[in-house]
């Protein structure tokens, strides 16, 4: 059953209506399953530079967004409301951390908003869901992603169910995906890299052969709250944690402001047409050392590191994935273990493809809002709001 609900009816009374390509290894690329073409129906590209949603004013595009109460998804939500569109934010019945946000708490969080009570794990539900509000949609904007990091999880998630917000998107009109993806799918060792890979291959497959549907995949590197877990601890005496000798894994962080902006930058902007776009926030690239020595001297205290061996996580997944053999129910937690290592050890930045490794150069910047702000910000008022919850693995 799926529950929609207009906060903004008058705004949807609207009439219906490259070239930089992924760089997968070729060993990936022949892994992935044969590709079977999302069939929709679709406009010619005559009549689609006709009546391109680009040349409409804002008030008048409508904008689906799945994933509309996760971390990003609530202040892409919000960006896109301020910037004038029309936007049906599709949410569960229960949504948040564990499901812990009441239908009133979904709708008072997404204010100004057409908020659609729906479930992206079921096609059927959520085509009917979208056809409930009478109007087309012209974009999708996706912002699902795994709650888990989990086997089962990633590949309902991050690939089914974003391929559901694809199909029932098109057969209601959309001409543009805008997928919030991860910098992480460069280098893929994990299962939600791998599914999160093989949707964005179906998606350009679909621009590819529907000359009037176009995309934009979103890569950002780490958000401010991943890596924000220490501030309190260290604030209350305790060491700042990092693995080998601190220089292992840099990133430009971003904020959740800054890349939602940037998310909504890509609705009507004909540069990021059928591109993939990593990107990061302001500033040089900042490894764990960097990151524990800004929040010292933030407190005004002496550094103080833990540097763990990276061989203990090693270690620690070779006997997971040992057990695994003999309790295959223990496949989510070996795979939290490769997660776990996979961030303490990848930086989250652009892989030089002549290199074959990771540029701060080459990895663009985006907006204003600095790691040292959030820094402070925590010291003032903790990490409300901030909560990694079910993701607390990543």
């Amino acid at each position: 059953m799926s529950l929609c609900f207009s906060l903004n009816v008058s705004t949807l009374n609207s009439p219906k209506y490259h070239s930089h390509k992924a760089h997968f290894s070729s060993q990936f690329i022949n892994q992935i399953q044969r590709i079977n073409p999302i069939r929709a129906s679709t406009a010619t590209s005559v009549e689609a530079t006709q009546f391109s949603f680009r040349n409409k004013n804002p008030k008048d595009i409508n904008i689906a967004v799945v994933g509309s109460t996760g971390y990003i998804g609530k202040f892409v939500v919000k960006e896109l409301i301020n910037r004038g569109f029309n936007v049906i934010a599709v949410a569960r019945e229960k949504s948040g951390i564990k499901g812990k946000n009441s239908k009133e708490e979904t709708l008072n969080q997404l204010q100004g908003a057409n908020v659609c009570f729906s479930d992206v794990t079921k096609l059927e539900n959520l085509e009917k869901s979208l056809n409930g509000f009478g109007v087309s949609v012209d974009v999708v904007v996706s912002c699902l992603a795994s709650r888990t990091g989990g086997v089962k999880d990633s590949w309902k998630i991050d690939y089914e169910a974003t391929k559901n917000s694809l199909v029932a998107g098109k057969k209601n009109g959309a001409k543009h995906f805008v997928l919030l993806s991860a910098i992480c799918v460069q280098k893929p060792l994990l299962e939600f890299q791998r599914a999160k890979l093989k949707f964005e291959a179906e998606l350009m497959r679909e621009a590819e052969m529907d000359s009037g549907f176009t995309y934009s995949i979103v890569r950002p590197t780490a958000f401010f709250k991943s890596l924000g877990g220490q501030v309190e601890l260290v604030k209350d005496g305790k060491p700042y944690v990092m693995f080998g000798d601190g220089n292992l894994c840099a990133c430009k962080p971003i904020s959740e402001e800054d890349l939602a902006s940037f998310i909504a930058d890509c609705v009507l902007s004909k540069d990021k047409i059928n591109q993939i776009l990593p990107i990061g926030g302001p500033g040089k690239a900042l490894t764990p050392l960097e990151q524990g020595e800004i929040l010292f001297r933030l407190l005004g205290k002496k550094p103080n590191f833990l540097k763990v061996p990276i061989g203990i996580m090693d270690f620690a997944i070779g006997v997971l994935d040992f057990l695994v053999k003999i309790f295959p129910s223990m496949e989510d937690a070996a795979e939290f273990g490769k997660i776990g290592r996979y961030y303490a050890a990848e930086s989250m930045l652009v892989l030089d493809p002549d290199t074959g490794e990771y540029s701060a150069e080459r990895t663009p910047s985006y907006g204003e809002d600095t790691l040292e702000e959030f820094f402070e910000k925590v010291l003032r008022e903790g990490m409300a709001g901030q909560e990694l919850g079910e993701q607390a693995i990543f």
